[in-house]
């Protein structure tokens, strides 16, 4: 088996059929699997998984609810994978017909890899701008490494061992800290953007706000993690004094319509969640040190 795609669930059961249909249709010339790694899903997601086992050849579906967390079931599911090289991409989401071929062939000449996402195929206009994301392929951490979602990722998976899988730890941005942990011992991320997805951004108001609280809890764990490998500390004591003063201007000032109310939601979430991270993950934003 040249190759394994590893697809993390949970509850996934209004889109995942689209994903499934999507799979269905790749073709490639050399052997390859799907492996959908459940998180612990409660309505439909296993039940639609299995009407495709028919339909997709190599098509598995393994128990990944002992812990919550996508990082988790992704570990999970490479521990049954037979490929050599790995591919990662999720269940909300739609791979476009030629992904899994592109993966497939750039994995042959790079060891890790990440594809281009597609933001407006499924998303509403003002979705797409309320989250303002202009990039297609990379992402940046300023001043330090780049990184992709592991919604459109590639590895071999002898790096993937190495470096001991995804962090379990970390819920939410646990692919920031693996493409980190995976430069930082010597492999270089490379951008194919053949490798294409048309990516799902969360539809409501209380979707968006508890995806960026999510990230901004998180983001205290994964920074103090990577300090003492040479990342600039991102947040610091003016990081909170500024949006003190800057969100409640935003709000009476620039928030009139339903997209600039979500903007407003995911920047107020971010940086509260940001706070609460600092408090309960022991970083300090005002000095060089840690708590505890």
């Amino acid at each position: 088996m040249n190759l394994s795609v590893i697809i993390a669930c949970y509850n996934a059961g209004d889109t995942i059929v689209m994903q499934l249909e999507a799979l269905a249709q790749q073709k490639w010339s050399e052997p390859w699997e799907i492996i959908f790694a459940d998180n612990g899903s409660t309505d439909e997601t296993i039940a639609s998984i299995e009407k495709f086992q028919n339909k997709i050849p190599n098509l598995r579906l393994v128990d990944a609810s002992k812990k919550r967390g996508a990082a988790h079931a992704r570990n999970v599911g490479v521990s049954i994978a037979k490929g050599k090289a790995l591919a990662f991409c999720d269940a909300d989401d739609i791979i476009a017909p030629s992904w899994v071929a592109a993966m497939g062939e750039a994995l042959k000449k790079y060891d890790f890899v990440a594809g281009q996402k597609d933001y407006k195929k499924l998303n509403e206009p003002w979705v797409f701008e309320c989250f303002g994301i202009q990039e297609t392929g990379l992402h940046e951490a300023a001043g330090y490494l780049p990184f992709a979602g592991a919604n459109n990722l590639g590895v071999k998976r002898s790096i993937h061992e190495a470096i001991g899988g995804f962090d379990e730890s970390i819920l939410g941005i646990e692919d920031v800290d693996y493409c980190w942990r995976i430069q930082q011992s010597g492999t270089k991320l490379h951008y194919i953007p053949e490798a294409l997805i048309y990516f799902r951004f969360r539809h409501t108001l209380k979707g968006m706000y508890l995806r960026s609280w999510n990230m901004g809890c998180q983001e205290p764990l994964l920074y103090r993690k990577h300090l003492p490998k040479g990342m600039p500390r991102l947040i610091t004591w003016k990081t909170f004094v500024k949006a003190a003063v800057v969100l409640p201007l935003h709000l009476l000032l620039k928030v009139r319509d339903k997209k600039s109310l979500g903007r407003w939601l995911m920047d107020f979430a971010w940086r509260t969640g940001q706070f609460k991270g600092c408090i309960q993950y022991g970083y300090n934003p005002f000095t060089q040190l840690n708590f505890g």
